[in-house]
């Protein structure tokens, strides 16, 4: 997969993605990465990139010339038919659904906005669709860009040591991750369930199932009404909240 991103702060973005599993994907080239930066689309000795807002108010908005020269370079970098994609509050929400729809895609462009926000004759004429990762404000699009590219990166074969390891994390079947333990068996006190001792797959798959439920019930519950469940499922969240009415 290719990947661009237009950005004021390229050196942020490669900086970020030296290290850890992503960046170890990267450089193995699992997926590209090129950053284009609108200030190399100016023409004045300023390199000025913003403006005013028309109708007053605080802050400065991203100019429509450079942001569109930047971008429009990126696109042609990238395959055919690539998203164009601009990080912004006003988006769709990015979730694990959409991040696995989009790994398997040859080529994607991020633009990262900055200040009071972009002109908005930019986002109609180059971008297709706008992704939020949540609902508050950051200084830019940088950030939420680099979840982004996380998210997706952790799904492409060759990223992770172990295709299980994308599989059974949190969200992958639309339920938040079982505890997880390591050892020693004793810590503070508090024991590792015995089941996970067991060598018993079935049983442990089972109380894995059970725990992904009763944590989504417990702090997720709208994902447990989109997913829905079946019998098996029912009863086995019944159980817990029987468990947990009991402790």
């Amino acid at each position: 997969m290719r990947i661009a991103i237009v950005t004021l702060f390229p050196q942020l973005i490669r900086d970020a993605l030296k290290v850890g599993v992503v960046g170890r994907a990267l450089e193995r080239g699992v997926f590209t990465l090129e950053c284009f930066d609108p200030r190399d689309h100016t023409a004045d000795v300023h390199r000025t990139v913003d403006d005013r807002p028309y109708g007053g108010g605080p802050g400065m908005v991203l100019k429509i010339e450079p942001l569109r020269a930047a971008t429009r370079c990126a696109a042609a970098s990238l395959p055919r038919g690539s998203r164009r994609v601009y990080m912004g509050a006003a988006g769709r929400r990015f979730e694990q659904a959409l991040a696995r729809e989009v790994c398997v895609q040859p080529g994607l462009l991020l633009v990262a906005g900055r200040y009071e926000g972009v002109d908005e004759r930019f986002i109609e004429s180059e971008i297709d669709e706008q992704w939020s990762i949540g609902d508050y404000v950051l200084s830019g699009g940088e950030l939420p860009a680099l979840v982004v590219i996380d998210a997706i990166a952790r799904l492409m074969p060759g990223t992770l040591g172990s295709i299980e390891s994308a599989l059974q994390e949190s969200f992958s079947d639309d339920l938040l991750d079982w505890p997880q333990y390591t050892r020693p068996p004793v810590a503070d006190g508090r024991e590792v369930p015995r089941v996970l001792a067991s060598g018993d797959h079935e049983a442990i798959d089972r109380w894995r199932l059970q725990q992904a439920l009763g944590r989504t019930w417990l702090r997720r519950p709208e994902l447990l009404e989109r997913r829905g469940m079946n019998d098996a499922e029912r009863q086995l969240l019944e159980e817990f909240k029987i468990e947990r009415a009991r402790q």
